[in-house]
């Protein structure tokens, strides 16, 4: 369960093309994760633009950990990145580092668009493969996040429409589904938000109970933050829940 922390943290939490950026440098967000009733980790996402191989990119940061006892029974430290492009959202190259439990892994990936692939060095077990992709309009798990926050399709969608994106992750290109389920207002640390509530579809079987056991909420303004996911696990549920933010692009709906 804890494999996912940051998974729900990052992919699941922000979707919503280029018609206005929803974020710029400096953007930062920090969410507390509680399974049931005990805090048991820590998420945070802080972007950083940069230079990439000569373009103008962003550089996305995402970390990941348990803490307190949760930390002493079960650690989790996992550090996901991405390096996109700034005016297009097209990533260049990924890196995945985790400690779960004892499972880790180290891997990079470079997408190589002119040959339609991607270059994963598994640093782990010192290996290399090269993964086929079937076209150039596809995001790391990490540009997810800010791709689907700025998609132009977001404006217009009525509630039951979803929106639709190939997604490369751990070796493989997954069709990543997000159903809009309407709007609602809800209870946060900054207090009542209106936001947009969406659900998106998952693999069943292993995790979560059924596709549809995910469920997350942005805000309904310009910078669509993410505020909070709730998740339906075999054992439990999990819950992430935005507690700090700074550097946003927009003036927010609402205050600290």
């Amino acid at each position: 369960m804890k494999k996912y922390i940051i998974l729900i943290a990052i992919t699941l939490t922000s979707f919503l093309g280029f018609t206005q950026n929803a974020y710029q440098d400096g953007e930062f967000f920090k969410f507390q994760i509680s399974y049931g009733f005990i805090n048991a980790g820590v998420a945070t996402l802080h972007l950083k633009e940069t230079t990439y191989n000569g373009k103008k990119v962003y550089h996305a940061k995402g970390h990941g950990y348990t803490t307190g006892v949760t930390k002493r029974i079960f650690r989790v430290e996992d550090d996901y990145q991405s390096y996109f492009d700034v005016k297009t959202g097209k990533p260049y190259r990924y890196i995945r580092k985790i400690d779960e439990g004892g499972y880790t892994k180290n891997e990079e990936g470079f997408f190589q668009y002119e040959s339609n692939r991607v270059h994963v060095k598994n640093h782990k077990h010192k290996t290399e493969k090269y993964v086929s992709i079937s076209n150039s309009n596809i995001q790391d798990i990490v540009s997810s996040f800010y791709y689907l926050r700025n998609h132009n399709k977001l404006d217009n969608l009525k509630t039951g429409e979803t929106i639709e994106i190939d997604m490369f992750f751990d070796e493989e290109v997954y069709k990543f589904r997000l159903k809009l389920l309407g709007k609602e207002e809800i209870k946060t640390k900054f207090g009542k938000v209106k936001t947009l509530k969406f659900r998106p579809y998952v693999q069943a079987g292993r995790v979560f109970k059924e596709e549809e056991s995910l469920t997350i909420w942005v805000s309904d303004d310009a910078n669509r933050i993410p505020l909070k996911v709730q998740a339906s696990l075999f054992v439990g549920s999990l819950k992430a829940e935005l507690v700090d933010y700074k550097g946003l692009k927009h003036k927010t709906i609402f205050k600290k």
